[in-house]
């Protein structure tokens, strides 16, 4: 608000910002804050088109105690961002000191697969890793937290992390990213059609981010046109139901090896579309790996990519009522089976 002041010439004036204005500030932990995904998400972070843009963002770096050199190096670039919305940062090795009064958590680092690895073996060292930082989340958490995994396996942690957060933060505030295979399904149709990105709807992931996951385009459409209208050649409706959905499936290998590095900059996009979208809703299906209420068949407490509403404010539901013909509903078990194996191998029951 402009006043004018009493007792001084017409034109000097104070100025008061009004609540809108006025700054707020939301703390951010950041796990695998040393490497390349969240290299290229933080400064996305910082824009503040997901939490406002007058929210200062407070980012706990978690990392481990070997990389935190490398992480601190990372603090010296964010500063030379000349970023306004950047607030404090924190660098650590403890989860306790990293989750405590935490709004929003962004859970990145995961025990790589190494040559030689059993896919057992992975499960089991990533199990120990999100039960550590759910134990931190259960003991010091803030029950508001909202928490996204990125780490792989993603959906298998989240529920591992789910498991031990409990109660402090309830089951419906932890999801998995499934985001960046449902914009690699976004971007592979519109390049067939032709179109925009954006001009694509309702293309969805249902269940596991792996290559089982099913990439469901048979609800999309392409400017309001369905896509199985628009791809109605024999050879084209051999390439939705062949390479469209290997293609997704196998995208994270082929960009491996491509580049000897798996992917970041996209997988950096698809974790603040998730987020964006989480904070300030989408008319259209966003795929999110949440744990399920037992809709379509699917195990209460998996978590699975289902097609969510995102209603803005952090709140989400899962969409009902979309028709699954038999052709979906067997991809639908085959990825619904391996996170039910996934879950067994990686807590021994």
């Amino acid at each position: 608000h402009i006043v004018q002041t009493k007792g001084r010439p017409p034109y000097s004036y104070t100025f008061t910002p009004s609540n809108a204005m006025v700054e707020s500030s939301i703390n951010v932990v950041v796990t695998g804050a040393a490497g390349q995904i969240s290299y290229s998400l933080l400064p996305r972070l910082l824009d503040g088109t997901i939490f406002g843009a007058h929210v200062k963002i407070n980012l706990r770096l978690l990392e481990v105690a070997p990389a935190l050199e490398a992480v601190h190096g990372v603090v010296l670039e964010l500063e030379d961002l000349r970023a306004p919305l950047l607030g404090k940062t924190l660098v650590t090795s403890n989860p306790e000191e990293a989750f405590v009064d935490a709004d929003v958590a962004i859970l990145v680092g995961a025990f790589p697969r190494k040559d030689g690895m059993e896919r057992k073996d992975l499960l089991a060292k990533n199990g120990g890793i999100f039960t550590e930082q759910g134990k931190a989340l259960a003991k010091v958490g803030n029950p508001n937290c909202k928490i996204v995994v990125v780490g792989n396996p993603a959906n298998t942690n989240a529920r591992i992390l789910a498991d031990n957060a409990a109660p402090t933060i309830p089951r419906g505030n932890i999801t998995a990213l499934t985001r960046l295979d449902h914009n690699r399904l976004h971007s592979q149709l519109a390049m067939r059609v032709g179109a925009s990105v954006d001009d694509v709807k309702q293309a969805v992931i249902w269940g596991n981010h792996s290559a089982t996951q099913f990439p469901d385009w048979t609800h999309a459409t392409v400017k309001g046109v369905p896509v199985a209208e628009l791809l109605k050649s024999e050879e084209d409706q051999a390439w939705l139901k062949g390479d469209l959905i290997s293609c997704v499936q196998k995208r994270g290998a082929a960009v491996i090896k491509a580049r000897k590095l798996s992917s970041a900059m996209s997988a950096a996009r698809a974790i603040y579309d998730h987020l964006h979208d989480l904070y300030k809703g989408n008319d259209d299906w966003v795929s999110m790996a949440v744990p399920s209420d037992g809709s379509y068949g699917i195990p209460k407490d998996l978590v699975y990519s289902f097609p969510c509403k995102c209603k803005g404010g952090g709140e989400y539901e899962i969409i009902q009522g979309v028709e699954v013909n038999a052709w979906a509903q067997e991809k639908m078990t085959i990825t619904k089976d391996e996170l039910l194996q996934e879950l067994a191998t990686a807590t021994g029951a």
